[in-house]
Formats: C-alpha cells, sequence, structure tokens
C-alpha cells in the first residue's frame, strides 16, 4: 500500500490553484482542505470578525460528500472542492443573507445568486457569508477587522471577503463593487482581487445600489486562482488565455488626477512598481489621461446616489423605523442632485468610455494606478477607507486588478491596480500573471 503523501505546507495556506492540484491528484482530500480552513478560522475569528455566518459542522459533510463525486465520478473541474466565501448582501438557499441590516436579519433566501450556481456547478462549495458593510452601501459598518493590524479597517464594502482571503482562512471569496469596495480591500488586506468589465458577470441574486455601478468580483491568493474563477464564469477570451512577456510590455504610469490624495505609502508603491517592471525588460511611460476623466469620480457619485435612491424606496417605505439614516437620506435625495446632473454623469461615462478603450494597441497594454490612497486607516468603525483610487474605473466599466507585494512604513499591504479596456479581462488576466512575480515576492 502507498504511504500517505505528506503535504509540506498546512492546506489553510494554499492558494485554491495549489490545493486544486493536490485534490485532482488524490493527494489531499476535500476534508482536510476544508478542516485545516475551518481550524485557521477558530484561531483567528475572535479578532478578524470576517464570518457573518459559518457552521463548521455543514462544511465538513459538505466536504465529504464532495470527496465521494471526486472518487465515484470525477471532477467537475479545477475548482472541484474548492471553499468559497460569499459577501453577505449575495443570496444563498442554504444560507441566511442579512445584507447586515436588521431588516434583513432572518432572510432566508429561495435561490442561490447566480455567480453561487456557477460555482456549484464547477465543483466549489460555499463554505460560509462574509460580513459586509450595510446592503455594501452604507450604514452599519461590518464587525471585521484588518488582520495585520486589527486597530484598522479591512476596507469595504467586501470586507469579510478581503479579509478572509487576505488572512488565509479561506482561497477565494466573492465581493462587489460600486465606488471602491473589492479593489480597496483587496489592497489593504494584501489579497489578489479582480473587478471584471461590467456586466459580464451576472448580478442576478445580489443587492444593488447602483445598476450602471455595481459588478460582482472575487478574490485569491495568486492570479491563478482569479483564472479559475474566470474560467467558471465564461470571461471573454479565457479559454484562449495566452502567456504575456513582461519583457517589451508597454505599460501606463496613471496617476490620474486622484494623486493629490495618494499618501507616501501608495506613492511609493507605485514608483517600486514601476522600477521593478522596467528592470524586468517592460516599457514604462507616463500617462495623462484626458483632461474630461478629471470629472469621473464626481460623476460616479451623482450615478450612485441617483441611481439608489430607486433601490431603496420599497424599505422606506416599508421598513422606515429599521431602515438606517443613510439610506433615508438617498431616498429622500437629502444632498439635492437633480436630473440634469445624473443626465450630465451618464453622458460623461458614456462618452469617456471608447476613449479610454482607444488608449490601448500598439504603444499600451496595460495602466499602473493606485488601488488606495495608502495604508488601511484606523477606527474600523467609523470609517472603511476612501474609494477616489477606485471609482473612476468603475464607472468606465473597465476590469482592474490588484497586485499585492508592497508593505507600507507599518508593515501594512498596499497594492497597485493594474487596469485594461473594456472586455479586456483576459488578456489583464495574462497580464497580471506575469507581472505579480515582480512585484509579489510571494508569487516570484
Amino acid at each position: 500500500m502507498n504511504a500517505p503523501v505528506k503535504i509540506e505546507t498546512q492546506p489553510w495556506r494554499m492558494s485554491a490553484a495549489e490545493a486544486s492540484a493536490l485534490i485532482l491528484a488524490r493527494k489531499m482530500s476535500v476534508e482536510e482542505l476544508t478542516r485545516s480552513c475551518l481550524a485557521r478560522i477558530a484561531e483567528r475569528d475572535a479578532d478578524v470578525k470576517a464570518w457573518a455566518w459559518l457552521d463548521p459542522d455543514r462544511a465538513v459533510r459538505k466536504a465529504r460528500e464532495l470527496d465521494k463525486v471526486l472518487i465515484h465520478a470525477g471532477p467537475k473541474s479545477r475548482l472541484h472542492g474548492i471553499p468559497f466565501g460569499v459577501k453577505d448582501m449575495i443570496d444563498t438557499a442554504e444560507m441566511p443573507t442579512t445584507n447586515n441590516s436588521p431588516i434583513y436579519a432572518e432572510n432566508q433566501p429561495s435561490h442561490d445568486a447566480n455567480v453561487v450556481r456557477i460555482m456549484k456547478a464547477h465543483g466549489a462549495f460555499v463554505l460560509g457569508k462574509t460580513d459586509t458593510v450595510e446592503f455594501a452601501a452604507g450604514g452599519r459598518k461590518a464587525l471585521t477587522r484588518n488582520p495585520h493590524d486589527f486597530a484598522r479597517t479591512p476596507g469595504g464594502s467586501s470586507s469579510g471577503s478581503g479579509a478572509a482571503v487576505g488572512d488565509y482562512q479561506v482561497p477565494i471569496a466573492f465581493g462587489t463593487q460600486t465606488g471602491g469596495s473589492h479593489i480597496r480591500p483587496a489592497s489593504f488586506n494584501g489579497c489578489y482581487g479582480i473587478k471584471p468589465t461590467h456586466n459580464t458577470i451576472s448580478w442576478s441574486g445580489a443587492r444593488h445600489l447602483s445598476p450602471t455601478l455595481d459588478t460582482l468580483g472575487w478574490y485569491g491568493r495568486s492570479v491563478d486562482d482569479l483564472i479559475m474563477v474566470a474560467e467558471a464564469v465564461r470571461v471573454w477570451g479565457i479559454a484562449e488565455l495566452a502567456p504575456v512577456s513582461v519583457a517589451g510590455l508597454k505599460v501606463g504610469f496613471a496617476r490620474t488626477s486622484n494623486w493629490v490624495k495618494a499618501e507616501p505609502a501608495t506613492v511609493d508603491a507605485m514608483e517600486r512598481a514601476r522600477s521593478l517592471l522596467a528592470a524586468a525588460g517592460a516599457i514604462v511611460t507616463d500617462l495623462e489621461l484626458p483632461a474630461p476623466f478629471s470629472g469621473l469620480n464626481d460623476a460616479q457619485r451623482v450615478v450612485m446616489n441617483g441611481e439608489g435612491r430607486v433601490q431603496f424606496l420599497p424599505d422606506y417605505l416599508q421598513n422606515y423605523e429599521l431602515l438606517h439614516e443613510d439610506f433615508r437620506k438617498k431616498v429622500e435625495n437629502a444632498e439635492g442632485f437633480t436630473p440634469a446632473q445624473l443626465l450630465a454623469a451618464w453622458d460623461l461615462a458614456a462618452a469617456c468610455r471608447p476613449v479610454f478603450d482607444g488608449l490601448f494597441g500598439p504603444d499600451l497594454d496595460v495602466i499602473l494606478t493606485p488601488s488606495s490612497c495608502g495604508e488601511a486607516p484606523f477606527n474600523p468603525s467609523e470609517t472603511t477607507g476612501d474609494a477616489v483610487m477606485n471609482s473612476m474605473w468603475t464607472l468606465l466599466h473597465v476590469p482592474t486588478v490588484n497586485i499585492p507585494g508592497h508593505t507600507g512604513p507599518n508593515g501594512l499591504p498596499v497594492g497597485v491596480t493594474l487596469a485594461g479596456p473594456r472586455l479586456g479581462d483576459a488578456r489583464l488576466l495574462a497580464i497580471s500573471k506575469a507581472v505579480a512575480p515582480v512585484i509579489d515576492p510571494l508569487a516570484a
């Protein structure tokens, strides 16, 4: 009888891609991976508080069932047996979806969100629900703390998902972005994250704030993890993913009009990335976006609030006393946004999108830009940080990937963003896979 294969590292430390390779080779069971993740959560959750709902016994039962399927029917995909977290405003039929709101404290959806259904069809399973800012939009903060410093925020609104992956509690988790709710937590927690092209991943089953902006994304511990999920959701062009060389890669160094808010940690992260890429043979040049792009952050705010007043009207009418003041103000249009402002914001975004796409070609492969203003700020019960570095990209509908690797003066993660044109997600992931070992020491 063959001796059991020795696993050289704790399974909870593995990326989804590393764990998948062992599971498919029958060198590690789904149950081993799951129990290891649960042990990590048990050790850390009292401080990090990433999870809004978790049933360890249920998770082990599910893992055992997937081990049986693997033995008797074979793997459903590379995601077979991989546990993942789900932001608690994305519906799950087997677990509550509370939106971190007292209105939905007992809410049990009857159906999974489409993205959850897709992951299950590929053999992955929901480990639990991760905490979120209320409705992923404002109001109550998540209980989650930054795993690198419990006195700091993990970012919002995908607080629990970013922290759970960044703290090695689960290899993959889903988040959402309306302003900077997905990429900023990736930066603060030191994990990989992708916000794909808007409306290329089904939003069905997730709570809307702004249909023009709301975008589902996912976190992982490597670019390969992001690619595995991209394959499952059938990102355009992912089946033809071709390798990219850093040598000769044309990188646009985009400070954008938001650079005035870049803290020294982000300035250092950007300059470090520039130097490392140039040393690896990339051609890095300064890129100044056209003047109208400086108005995109303000336009994003108008769109978010202009569309948000419609989304919260039902709860305003039926659950006024339980609805947080933030959302009452949205419905009441307390800031006085006008139809003319909303039209102008929509039109500015529509005009800028093809201009941005047109920047890419023989002279530009990818844009390098900040993921956050700097290190995660203190007082997580009061702030989730500033989305200023992300909002314009969300409104432009373009794909962005956070690449970790830099640490600020307090030893906290500070990521950088790679951005590409709309529907260029597969190419962006290929570039990210090439760039990651250059920027991130853990990927080297």
